[in-house]
């Protein structure tokens, strides 16, 4: 992967707006002709500006960082030379900063009030570092937002709508970046070079292969994005599938290209919600959607588990997690992932504790997804030109810090990626070892 390295000689025109404006981003798809980032606050920054700077980088731990300011004041509480560095334009985003830094930061970076010099992906990951070694709940309002959490009941409609937020932007944009079948997934490198495609692929086998899948079988899956787990597992492990999602877009997409490939009759794309999934089947599938569930519902996806999910059948989420506990940051969860949250092992058991199933095995394949999302940052970077034709400069930096920030979570550790699977029951017909899950072998059905 190429880095991203300063992006710090992004157009500079002036701009009659006042220094100090700063709407909310969101996912825009209208062209702007230039970006035009309103322009410093002009004048020296105070002894209080330089004060509050210095504090909030205590509070994040003293990350290995600079900070410069609108007059050019260098501001760090790193003790070893540092190479990254951000540029805050005027005093109203700093003042922002100090009551959500996560939100104000990105919004910041989105509208230009914010540049970083020595790549996004580095600036991320020296301040993960900074973090993670504090308690920041209470820099972060944490608990204030937790407080909060009923009002966010992550209802179908709200699903509805927060999945059309980020999903139904046009499959022409993801085209540029994801791999050949759209998987929007963490892939799976049995060998660190491989390539995007051959990983994503090997993903897929690892899943196929965990729940025992055997031809004649049945699998319902639960968030199928544009179709490629549920066309892989119908083709390659001779299964019938139904695959339930919320997203036209991806559906209208899975549905053409099962089509193509002639599995209509083994493959059947439902569009709604999990909550609503209905008949028996040998395994229950969900690779990327327990994000987007919200916490008070694990117990209800136990339950809708337990009734479709065939006595001794092995199941399998797959999810983004963390370590312990914690609120997603909020710009992820204001202008990224509307309603999301990545769970602990301990929120997890909220799903198979009260159905009484029986966990088998989990796996953490964090650095898969650091490397998933390298190859998606390096070909977002390699398609930038086609992706300014569709949509405008705010759009492209907020996807750029996006990918950015998720490669730095990955890497130092501040999110996780977990594949739990599970049984409906006691069963006594699995394998012993992990043994078959490794084997190097075309696609398709293993013993066990």
């Amino acid at each position: 992967m190429n880095p991203i390295n300063s992006d710090f000689k992004t157009r500079q025109a002036s701009s009659s707006e006042s220094s100090d404006s700063e709407s909310p981003v969101e996912l825009a798809s209208q062209q702007t002709p230039l970006f035009q980032p309103p322009p410093p606050t002009s004048g020296d920054s105070s002894k209080l500006d330089r004060w509050l700077m210095r504090t909030m980088l205590e509070k994040a731990g003293n990350p290995e960082v600079e900070v410069v300011l609108w007059d050019g004041s260098v501001i760090t509480t790193a003790t070893t030379p540092v190479s990254v560095r951000a540029h805050i334009r005027n005093r109203s985003t700093l003042y922002k900063l100090i009551f959500d830094p996560s939100l104000y930061f990105g919004d910041g970076y989105s509208l230009g009030t914010i540049e970083v010099e020595g790549g996004l992906v580095e600036f991320n990951e020296a301040i993960d570092q900074g973090t993670h070694k504090v308690d920041t709940q209470g820099f972060y309002r944490d608990r204030f937002r937790r407080s909060l959490g009923w009002l966010k009941r992550n209802t179908i409609d709200a699903a509805r709508h927060n999945i059309h937020h980020h999903y139904d932007i046009g499959n022409d944009f993801y085209q540029l970046w994801l791999d050949e079948q759209l998987a929007y997934t963490c892939a799976y490198f049995p060998d660190p070079d491989d390539t995007l495609e051959a990983a994503q692929i090997a993903k897929m086998d690892h899943v196929c292969r965990k729940v025992g899948l055997k031809p004649g079988g049945s699998v319902v899956e639960a968030g199928c994005g544009w179709g490629a787990l549920a066309i892989h597992m119908a083709k390659h492990y001779g299964v019938n599938v139904r695959a339930f999602n919320i997203s036209r877009e991806q559906l209208a997409y899975a549905r053409e290209r099962a089509r193509r490939e002639g599995l209509e009759k083994q493959v059947e794309f439902v569009e709604d919600d999990w909550r609503n999934i209905t008949g028996s089947y040998d395994s229950f599938v969900s690779v990327g959607m327990l994000e987007h569930v919200g916490l008070k519902n694990y117990e209800e996806l136990g339950r809708v588990i337990a009734r479709c999910q065939r006595p001794h059948g092995r199941g399998l989420i797959h999810s983004i997690g963390c370590n312990s506990p914690r609120v997603l940051d909020s710009w992820t969860t204001k202008r990224i992932f509307p309603g999301a949250h990545v769970p602990s092992l301990s929120e997890f058991m909220r799903i198979f504790e009260p159905q009484k199933f029986s966990v088998l095995d989990v796996e953490n394949i964090r650095l898969h997804y650091a490397r998933t999302l390298e190859h998606w940052l390096e070909r977002y970077e390699q398609n930038i030109d086609q992706v300014r034709d569709m949509f405008d400069e705010t759009f492209i930096r907020t996807w750029r810090l996006y990918l950015s920030a998720s490669v730095a979570a990955f890497r130092s550790g501040s999110l996780q990626l977990f594949q739990v699977v599970f049984t409906n029951g006691a069963n006594n017909e699995i394998p012993w070892t992990r043994a078959g899950l490794y084997q190097e072998r075309e696609s398709g059905s293993v013993e066990g």
